[in-house]
């Protein structure tokens, strides 16, 4: 889809892009100078020197070229094309507040390989690790996650960013993470009940009483947002390629979910979750 796209060129909207495609300039393979004679003058200069550039940075694996450029609810056409340097991301923490909690946990899926980081053992090897791809996808880490990441290792990602919660808004979909889930058909499982405020009772509970149980409990639940967005990302993919002229070309299979490595321990869930209704917490 990446090589159909031409709104991350600088005077290209959608209008104009669907009118490209509607007169057969579907492919940068496609275009020429005299492909856009009768076109604005003024858009032949950038508009050439936009496909040129973005025929070179595809070439060079540049996913950060049109991360940049591509708005936040149309980042799912880097998918395809950068697929093998595509990383799915998670992470939890004490609280909100970027200049007072931490992190305790990252969870990381590339579609093959699952990894995972807690503090006190290996948390800060992600700052290694992540710097193996190039493209990052979450829901709402454009606002959350990586901002966190970025102050909390003191470091910069200039990684191309898919950010699922601009994409399924602008398709409808709202209400969080397990929301978007629930209304695509997703079930969480032993997993349901547990959401964020929960997995800082866990941490704590890891922390107080070196609780082993809640340290698997609070992994399961971190590695499944990660292994959930795959799922999701391809389904979002799938039904924008659809709304395309390329629908019956650019479908991809729908992946089958491994299996989550770790397990929730749903007696001590409960357990917390009654503490909460009882004013325990």
């Amino acid at each position: 889809m990446l090589t159909n796209t031409f709104i991350h060129i600088q005077g290209i909207g959608v209008k104009t892009e669907q009118k490209f495609w509607g007169s057969g300039l579907t492919d940068w393979s496609r275009l020429s100078p005299e492909s856009i004679n009768g076109r604005p003058s003024r858009l032949n200069g950038f508009f050439m020197a936009g496909i040129e550039d973005s025929i070179k940075n595809l070439d060079e694996n540049n996913a950060a070229y049109f991360g940049k450029r591509l708005p936040a609810s149309q980042s799912w056409r880097l998918f395809p094309e950068f697929r093998p340097s595509t990383a799915y991301l998670d992470i939890e923490t004490t609280g909100l507040d970027r200049d007072y909690d931490e992190i305790t946990t990252i969870a990381l899926y590339d579609g093959t390989s699952i990894r995972t980081y807690v503090q006190g053992r290996n948390l800060n090897q992600f700052v290694d690790d992540i710097q193996d791809y190039r493209v990052i996808v979450t829901y709402n880490g454009r606002c959350f996650d990586v901002p966190f990441m970025e102050r909390y290792f003191k470091t910069r990602l200039d990684h191309a960013q898919i950010d699922l919660r601009y994409i399924l808004k602008s398709m409808g979909f709202k209400g969080g993470l397990k929301g978007c889930e629930k209304q695509l058909g997703m079930d969480r499982g032993d997993l349901a009940g547990v959401d964020g405020l929960l997995a800082v009772y866990l941490w704590d509970r890891y922390k107080r009483k070196g609780d082993l149980k809640a340290l698997e409990s609070l992994l399961a639940y971190n590695v499944q947002d990660t292994i959930n967005l795959e799922h999701l990302l391809v389904t979002a993919y799938n039904m924008k390629a659809g709304e395309t002229p390329f629908a019956r070309e650019r479908q991809i299979p729908e992946v089958v979910l491994p299996e989550n490595p770790f397990a929730v321990d749903v007696r001590m869930v409960e357990e917390i979750q009654r503490g909460f209704l009882r004013g325990a917490f």
